[in-house]
């Protein structure tokens, strides 16, 4: 029996007010990661205050091409985002 895998593109709002946007398949542990200090560099440096985002993938193409789009968006449309005002239609 073959597994449907899902990925996830999350965004995490730091202790700093920045956003830290990544990937995973298993969001549980990358937040435990993330809240440990060893989920990345940059989250490690400013802290994490909050899960602010999740979305839920079933291709692993799909999920790492919204990532990337999400991470070359500047912090006002991310806000959008986060907060419902847009949606996943980009």
């Amino acid at each position: 029996m073959k597994k449907n895998w899902k990925w996830y593109v999350y965004i995490i709002e730091c202790k700093d007010n920045t956003f830290y946007t990544g990937m995973t398949w298993k969001p549980d542990l990358r937040w435990s990661q993330h809240l440990s200090g060893l989920g990345g560099k940059y989250t490690a440096k400013h802290g994490v205050k909050r899960l602010a985002y999740l979305e839920e993938h079933e291709d692993l193409e799909v999920a790492r091409k919204r990532e990337q789009q999400i991470k070359d968006w500047n912090r006002k449309k991310k806000r959008k985002l986060i907060s419902g005002e847009w949606g996943k239609e980009w």
